[in-house]
């Protein structure tokens, strides 16, 4: 036993492969990349958007911010959008693009549903499901089963 744990603390942490979107400078050709480091990104954007230059430099789609350091680049989200630009191409922001950050305009503050249902065909009185979502963003649920009162009323 003793020995099974160490060795599960002591392997290295690798990182799983995360999903992100690559294009190139002209933003023409996307592509859909999974990669777990910096390095394994750089090698499969080259191969998808077939880019045989050596020097690219890698930035971010909507602000044009350089990653060429590993713990950066983990900190980023998966679906980031990356832009490769080869020698001499400079990051340009897009027209009509609208970022990842940008959210559109909520509609209300809160939205409360309420599912009446029955568990079989007999019965008289059915169950409450009451959901209460604020924000579209947090949502919280409760379930009322009135099985009790059934047995109740016998």
């Amino acid at each position: 036993m003793g020995s099974q744990t160490k060795r599960v603390l002591l392997t290295p942490l690798m990182h799983s492969s995360r999903p992100f979107r690559v294009s190139n400078h002209s933003r023409s050709s996307r592509r859909g990349v999974m990669a777990s480091s910096l390095k394994e990104l750089l090698s499969k954007t080259l191969d998808a958007l077939l880019i045989t230059s050596g020097l690219v430099t890698l930035v971010l789609e909507e602000d044009g911010t350089v990653v060429d350091t590993e713990e950066f680049f983990q900190t980023l989200g998966d679906n980031t959008h990356f832009m490769i630009l080869e020698k001499g191409q400079k990051w340009t922001p897009a027209t009509n693009y609208v970022t990842a950050h940008q959210q559109p305009k909520k509609s209300g503050i809160a939205r409360v549903t309420f599912d009446l249902y029955k568990l079989s065909p007999k019965d008289v009185i059915g169950c409450l499901n009451v959901k209460a979502t604020m924000y579209e963003m947090y949502s919280v649920s409760y379930d009322f089963r009135c099985i009790g009162l059934k047995a109740l009323l016998r």
